[in-house]
């Protein structure tokens, strides 16, 4: 897309932050003649890309999330929860853990770490904040790499806020974590997508709902815990039939390496 392009997009997002963010993720929606002629569905992700690692990273999140604990621990809430990387990063700290989903999949992956942790737990199935009453509330909720699948960003995090007790950590990249393929889907379809939503846009959202986040950003190398699932992933997402994995395989390397730009977004209710 042309630099003028790009401004008559930008120009084109009127309203409030919350309309602008809806437009702009409904702006990378995959095109419906690829989509239609795709083998898999795009948007499915794998549980064996998000299984915890046994020792978890100290992020800035981890880090944040372990403060609102404190020394005599907590409830957490983790919306959309994946595996159960994010809460079970806090563990030992943690007196018991909520996992929302609404992947059974995922939720089942979430209850299969927990109980190999010995971690007391339950689980939820649906969309947030749809099932926030029957999730209830909790010393911390978090929430990790959500936010850009979140078309009505603005109940959603404001809903997270009624949930906790002591405070929220979201962590997001800090740009659609799509846009890294972008080049792909030129490559591939001879599709140029327009600019991605950014944490920025994130931040006018909370700002909108009368949030006043800490932001903390920082980065980290992108390497996958499972790199044969993101592989898959990845062919799946540019709706490519699998034996063009090798392709992709050879593409994406082509690309170089590549860091993970990340923001670490908290607040207390």
């Amino acid at each position: 897309m042309s630099q003028h392009a790009q401004s008559q997009h930008a120009h084109s997002l009127t309203g409030s932050a919350a309309a602008r963010w809806r437009e702009l993720l409904q702006s990378r929606a995959i095109p419906p003649e690829i989509r239609a002629a795709a083998p898999q569905d795009p948007s499915r992700h794998d549980p064996a890309r998000f299984i915890p690692p046994a020792t978890p990273e100290n992020t800035p999140s981890r880090r944040v999330a372990l403060a609102l604990l404190g020394l005599d621990g907590g409830t957490v809430l983790d919306v959309g929860c994946g595996a159960g990387a994010a809460g079970l990063a806090l563990v030992p700290m943690v007196s018991h853990l909520t996992g929302v989903d609404h992947a059974d999949d995922m939720l089942r992956a979430f209850e299969k770490a927990c109980t190999e942790r010995g971690v007391a737990h339950r689980s939820v199935s649906g969309p947030w904040p749809q099932v926030a009453p029957q999730a209830g509330v909790a010393d911390v909720v978090v929430s990790h790499h959500v936010g850009y699948n979140t078309l009505d960003l603005a109940p959603f995090v404001t809903a997270l806020g009624a949930a906790a007790g002591r405070g929220v950590v979201v962590e997001l990249h800090a740009v659609h974590p799509g846009a890294w393929l972008d080049p792909l889907w030129v490559r591939f379809h001879g599709l140029h997508r327009p600019p991605p939503a950014t944490v920025d846009d994130v931040l006018a959202v909370f700002a909108e709902v009368g949030i006043r986040p800490e932001a903390q950003r920082w980065s980290r190398p992108a390497a996958p815990r499972n790199p044969d699932a993101e592989l898959d992933f990845s062919v799946r997402r540019l709706c490519l039939p699998a034996h063009r994995r090798e392709e992709v395989a050879e593409a994406v390397a082509a690309l170089g390496p590549r860091t993970r730009d990340l923001v670490t977004i908290s607040w207390s209710p």
